[in-house]
């Protein structure tokens, strides 16, 4: 992906994608980075790949030429770099925090967060809802289940900011976030050591404590992971479903009134405008043939899941937004053994924030002078930097 095709994705990503997605199923492409990838596209060969044991997480199968993230070993030794059996391992520790059940426990205080905050922003005003509204309630649930005081994560979501959408004039600013958040989590984790409580992440450090099912650089790790995930699927997810709403303002009402249209409109966002785009990268561990197209050992592989979801081949007229389609498969959360933990929390949590949303502000329209969606500049998600709304009783 050179740079005018990175110019070409992010002006008209979907576009953009359904003309890889047509011409071929494989492609190769060089990304921002320098890094030499091949990409997938399509549903049926996406789907596959995201489940095939050939395709590995663990950076020690490439054969050079992926850059990524550079994190630190306290970092770097998360689910997101592993395979099994060390992938199912650690995943089985915090997987029961996480199930339907355990999640949809948590409605009533988020619930009370969305309005808290809804509070805080008076009607017939302009506000911007990924700052005021989608932000502070993502990190305010993600810090009642792990224990945490959330005043402090609100720096580390600018860290992970620049990690995702790193700024051009500032090479270095990854690093330096990178560096500041291993600090945070290292003292996060002391404290936490010195002051327990019935929560995940002391649920985490007893694990390695006493019993010695995660190593320290796991147990930091694991604690990024899942702070970091967290709160991002959620704001992201909020973010891209309120706009996607208002851009179709004759479904408000019926999101409003009915909880199984609301929980249809949050499913077609994550078909229609995923927030993760790509999966996390893969290498091959051996030669795999796509066509005429054949991905060579050691290469780094990624899958356009926001490409797929709107192949045609799977779905009628893709590019449009509808809640009563008859079937509408999707990727938008992942499949697989590497399907999103979190995937019931991020669900909840919007259709919360969006029900909470509608029901206190039923006129709520796009600010007149917002112009177009301020998208994040990055080829890894497709979220909002902001949504500038004008709320209305």
């Amino acid at each position: 992906m050179t740079t005018t095709a990175m110019d070409a994705l992010l002006a008209d990503p979907h576009g953009f994608a359904a003309k890889l997605r047509a011409v071929g199923r494989a492609h190769q492409v060089t990304l921002p980075d320098g890094s030499p990838v091949w990409l997938l596209t399509r549903y049926e060969d996406v789907r596959a790949a995201l489940a095939d044991p050939r395709l590995s997480l663990d950076k020690r199968n490439s054969t050079g030429g992926w850059a990524g993230f550079s994190l630190p070993p306290r970092l770097d030794a998360n689910l997101l770099n592993m395979d099994a059996p060390d992938h199912t391992r650690i995943r089985r520790l915090v997987a029961p925090a996480f199930t339907p059940r355990r999640v949809e426990a948590l409605r009533p205080r988020i619930e009370r967060t969305a309005n808290d905050l809804l509070d805080r922003l008076a009607a017939d005003t302009d506000a911007d809802l990924v700052s005021g509204y989608a932000t502070p309630l993502s990190i305010a649930t993600i810090c009642d289940m792990l224990g945490l005081p959330d005043a402090g994560l609100d720096q580390m979501r600018a860290w992970t900011n620049t990690l995702m959408s790193p700024p051009p004039d500032d090479p270095k600013a990854p690093a330096r976030a990178v560096m500041a958040i291993e600090r945070f989590l290292v003292d996060l984790i002391r404290r936490k050591r010195a002051e327990p409580t019935d929560d995940l992440l002391t649920a985490m450090i007893t694990a390695h404590d006493a019993g010695d099912r995660l190593s320290e650089e796991e147990l930091t790790s694991l604690a990024f992971l899942t702070i970091f995930a967290g709160y991002e699927n959620s704001i992201n997810l909020i973010g891209n479903c309120v706009l996607a709403l208002l851009q179709h303002p004759h479904l408000l009402d019926d999101v409003r009134d009915d909880a199984d249209l609301r929980r249809a409109a949050i499913d077609e966002t994550l078909r229609h405008e995923p927030a993760a785009q790509l999966s996390i990268r893969r290498f091959a561990l051996e030669d795999l043939t796509y066509g005429p197209a054949t991905i060579p050992a050691g290469a780094t592989v990624l899958l356009s899941l926001a490409a797929a979801n709107r192949d045609p081949s799977i779905v009628g007229d893709p590019d449009a937004f509808r809640l009563r389609r008859p079937s509408a498969p999707h990727l938008g959360l992942g499949h697989g053994p590497h399907h999103c933990l979190g995937a019931a929390l991020a669900v909840l949590e919007t259709d919360v924030a969006v029900g909470e949303l509608l029901r206190r502000h039923p006129r709520l329209t796009l600010a007149k002078a917002s112009g177009l969606p301020a998208w994040r500049r990055s080829f890894r998600s497709r979220s909002l930097s902001t949504l500038r709304v004008t709320l209305k009783g």
